[in-house]
């Protein structure tokens, strides 16, 4: 069982990363808000971005708050990075054809 610093150093290191992380996916919304303005996206592709941010986030907080801290804190450190865009995708319908 890890001791009260090393609970507080993985919590301080989760909360860098989930702030780091959604700085990332905050990026995609800002790049589609600026293509919406210079009229090269309609407002339902914005929208899409903006769904596909909402189920990213969430992913996100799920990961940085269910659970153990100091194992968070591990595989963030230790393991391969995540892609939490991707993870936010919808999931194509059955026989829906592939986006272009």
């Amino acid at each position: 069982m890890a001791g009260k610093t090393e609970r507080q150093q993985a919590r301080e290191a989760v909360a860098r990363y989930h702030e780091a992380m959604l700085g990332v996916l905050l990026k995609h919304v800002a790049d589609t808000i600026d293509l919406y303005r210079d009229g090269e996206l309609d407002a339902f592709q914005v929208d899409r971005v903006m769904f596909q941010y909402s189920r990213a986030a969430k992913e996100l907080w799920k990961f940085c708050n269910m659970g153990h801290v100091e194992f968070t804190a591990s595989h963030v450190h230790d393991d391969p990075p995540i892609d939490w865009w991707e993870r936010g995708a919808p999931k194509p319908l059955p026989g829906a054809a592939p986006e272009a």
